[in-house]
């Protein structure tokens, strides 16, 4: 049975049409996903995602991407004021990062845990408010949809075919249904979507 929580647990992640939110290239291949990051469309998508959370949750090798990128866009004055806030907001908040590696965060306002992203869940929806956002790592969103620990996804689709790369969707997912909240289209055709899941009362 799934209780409904103080806490919303939110993901985001962006994926090609065939679903791939890496190319074929391995973890680092974006080359598909580079001309639409910057649209008006991802930018504005973007600062939904973050304002009402409180608490980011990402895998190490995102978050030494993000880490060594927001930074320095948090202090450019000249940078879009769409990017500089969710920098500002990514530096301030409070982060958890899931690493078998590190033994100490590098980052401030940042722990490290070597643990069940599900449990950590639990963790944090029994303490704090705002919303726990899962930062675009399908390492930690995987888990989380398998365990229907997720109440919003927030999907950038972008039009292109990968063919190749790691899917977010696999096999054998619990049945679960969803509620489109918003949507919104780019003048390059990418397509902003937010997903809610519909959680009958008491299960």
């Amino acid at each position: 049975m799934t209780t409904s929580t103080a806490r919303r647990v939110t993901a985001n992640l962006s994926l090609t049409i065939d679903g791939r939110y890496n190319g074929p290239g391995g973890p680092s291949d974006f080359g598909a996903f580079a001309p639409y990051v910057t649209s008006e469309v991802a930018r504005n998508h973007m600062t939904g995602i973050w304002e009402n959370a409180t608490t980011a949750l990402l895998g190490r090798i995102n978050a030494e991407g993000f880490l060594g990128y927001w930074p320095s866009v948090a202090a450019d004055e000249n940078a879009d004021p769409r990017d500089r806030g969710y920098a500002k907001w990514l530096v301030d908040t409070e982060k958890v990062v899931f690493s078998t590696t590190l033994t100490e965060a590098p980052w401030e306002r940042t722990r490290v845990v070597n643990a069940p992203v599900a449990d950590v869940v639990a963790e944090l929806q029994a303490t704090g408010e705002g919303d726990i956002l899962v930062n675009s790592s399908a390492s930690l969103i995987k888990p989380l949809l398998s365990a229907d620990l997720l109440d919003r996804l927030n999907i950038m689709i972008f039009p292109e075919i990968a063919g190749g790369g790691r899917r977010l969707f696999d096999d054998g997912l619990p049945a679960t249904k969803w509620t489109l909240t918003h949507q919104e289209t780019g003048e390059l055709g990418e397509i902003a979507m937010v997903y809610d899941r519909v959680r009958r009362a008491g299960g």
